[in-house]
């Protein structure tokens, strides 16, 4: 979905769309390189935000991931929304409590789904099949009323999980 529009921006469009039963899921797909269209775009529930200049196998492989129910963010916009959020001062972190339902492998897996790990790479480092790894991931979302990996990494980082400077390790 294009975020300017005709009658209705693709952000209110989104929004709409995303409230509803068992919405399907939105990737943003826009000439408009801002960071206040991406951080609304997100709030407004799309799973995915590139831009119209990106690879076509790109464009293939968001869809792919909305699909999967993962995310898909163009990477000048991931790197953006990493140095912003590396950038901001520390929050007071929610209550532990919130985490507490998860058991020590979810957790295990919320650190790596963090650092930007895929469902294969979890795997790998945890010796389970990527079945599990899905499994898992679909029970932390679950318990935290998480929508997507998006919003578990910004929990992650949010609570201390996984603190800036720590991405990729």
């Amino acid at each position: 979905m294009d975020i300017r529009m005709p009658g209705m921006d693709g952000l209110e469009a989104a929004r709409i769309i995303t409230a509803m039963p068992d919405p399907p899921k939105v990737v943003m797909l826009t000439t408009f390189d801002l960071d206040d269209y991406v951080y609304e775009a997100l709030r407004s529930g799309a799973t995915g935000f590139l831009l119209k200049d990106s690879p076509r196998a790109d464009l293939v492989a968001a869809i792919r991931a909305a699909a999967a129910g993962d995310a898909l963010l163009a990477p000048s916009v991931t790197r953006r929304l990493i140095e912003a959020f590396a950038r901001r001062p520390a929050e007071t972190a929610p209550a532990p409590s919130r985490l507490a339902s998860l058991t020590a492998r979810e957790r295990d897996v919320l650190l790596l789904l963090a650092r930007g790990r895929s469902n294969s790479e979890i795997a790998t480092a945890l010796f389970v099949s990527e079945a599990t790894i899905k499994t898992h991931v679909g029970n932390v979302l679950a318990k935290l009323g998480l929508r997507d990996r998006i919003q578990a990494v910004i929990l992650a980082y949010e609570t201390g999980i996984v603190v800036p400077g720590s991405f990729g390790q």
